[in-house]
């Protein structure tokens, strides 16, 4: 075939197209249905059963939802620590402040990206670096470490202390106006700097320009209170109050998880990353000061085998993966076997995991918690989900997620330490690997 599409080539396809009749039928159900409904497998569908061997004890009746905003990686980091907060109290329900969560994200992020544009005075600023820092500097997005760093510094408050609002529910157009702002800041730094300014003097500017964001997110999401009382009604209708409390109060004193003790494991099998590795990403976190990205990268078996373990222990998992992919949201299923596209197109879909993730046809894009597995012997075969979109879809709001899929589309999951063996954990005794910042495995904070 010559470089550009002939008439011939035209004609050819179309004899192609015609000759099966298969087609035709496809394109009558596609041109008038949704592609969905079309390609699901009736055998798949069929098999849909929201019931496990082994789940976690405190399972929450009512999931959460972050509505239009990309804050997946708090809500399931929050939601992670819910559960142990109204075992402990025995509350029916309880949700931390996701608005404060986002506020302090934000606020950190926006630093952090302000010290990164100091650090990169030098760097051209039409570089591969420089426009992939100014692309989005304080997205929604984040990972595992990036929470931890955020509760340790600032800590939670109940929803009821700061609720949220409709920015942070909303939030894309407040992104917009402080990343504006915030490439502003980065262009008014690099030039200072170009006319002669120090460090100092820069960082003294970075400071009023700090300031400024400070304010716009009181805006945007209300100002965080500096102490707060809270009391509750527990399963038995006992009162219970807890006067003057501060975030890191409330944080400390009631939330019995110990995130510290937790890694994160990832399965990235790419050509540029060996197994059994420990990984860092560049330029990639929220807290200046804070812990820098750690990853374990391991096979698919061994974060399986430790998620088991730990939800048969009565914890759940925190995990992040590519959420679209073999995924019927209203059924609230994610299966390899759900949609028969191969049979729909006539053609079959040969690419692995590694060449999704190397050329671009899956990345990382949701975070959620494991809180259940079902299990025959030894062998895992599927695994329920509590996400964070609402009520609707799945089993009033949780998914299912086969076992297959977790092979093909799960990237990372974080584990207690106490579930893993000396050969994981020495894996995180090494100097860590820094991979470029656009790397895979960094686009969950994006």
């Amino acid at each position: 075939m010559q470089a550009a599409i002939s008439k011939t080539n035209i004609k050819s396809f179309q004899k192609t197209f015609k000759s099966n009749p298969a087609h035709k039928l496809s394109r009558n159900a596609l041109t008038r249905t949704s592609m969905l409904d079309v390609a699901m497998d009736w055998d798949s569908f069929r098999m849909v059963d929201h019931t496990y061997s082994h789940t976690i004890p405190n399972e929450m009746k009512k999931v959460t939802n972050q509505k239009s905003s990309g804050r997946c990686w708090g809500f399931a980091g929050l939601n992670l620590m819910r559960l142990t907060l109204c075992e402990k109290y025995k509350l029916e329900k309880f949700e931390f402040s996701q608005n404060y969560f986002m506020f302090c994200d934000k606020l950190e992020k926006s630093n952090y990206f302000l010290e990164n544009i100091i650090s990169t005075l030098d760097e051209p600023y039409d570089s591969r670096l420089m426009m992939w820092l100014l692309s989005a500097p304080i997205n929604d997005g984040g990972q595992w470490d990036m929470f931890v760093n955020l509760m340790e510094k600032y800590g939670v408050m109940p929803q009821s202390a700061m609720p949220e609002s409709f920015q942070s529910s909303q939030s894309g157009l407040m992104n917009r106006f402080i990343t504006r702002k915030l490439r502003e800041n980065a262009a008014t730094l690099r030039s200072n700097y170009a006319k002669g300014a120090k460090i100092t003097d820069l960082r003294k500017q970075k400071e009023e320009m700090m300031s400024v964001v400070y304010n716009m997110l009181c805006i945007c999401l209300g100002t965080p209170p500096d102490t707060f009382d809270w009391q509750f009604r527990a399963k038995k209708k006992k009162f219970k109050r807890f006067n003057n409390l501060t975030p890191l109060d409330f944080y400390n004193k009631h939330v019995d998880v110990v995130l510290k003790d937790k890694v994160c494991l990832i399965h990235c099998p790419m050509s540029n990353k060996e197994m059994n590795e420990h990984y860092t990403v560049s330029y990639l976190g929220n807290v200046t000061g804070g812990d820098d990205i750690s990853y374990g990268n391991v096979e698919i078996d061994v974060m399986k085998r430790a998620a088991a373990k730990s939800i048969k222990a009565g914890e759940a998992v925190w995990f992040g993966c590519d959420v679209s992919k073999m995924f019927h949201r209203d059924l609230g299923v994610m299966d390899m076997g759900l949609y028969d596209y191969e049979l729909l197109f006539g053609t079959e879909f040969k690419i692995d995991k590694q060449t999704k993730l190397e050329y671009g046809d899956s990345v990382m894009t949701h975070a959620m918690l494991l809180t259940a597995v079902d299990m025959k012997g030894s062998q895992t075969i599927k695994w329920r989900i509590e996400n964070s979109w609402g009520v609707k879809g799945g089993d009033k709001g949780y998914l299912l997620m086969a076992d297959n899929w977790f092979d093909e589309y799960t990237y990372e999951v974080v584990i207690d330490k106490k579930y893993l063996g000396k050969k994981v954990l020495d894996i995180f005794d090494r100097e860590p690997v820094a991979l470029n910042p656009w790397d895979p495995m960094g686009s969950l904070a994006r």
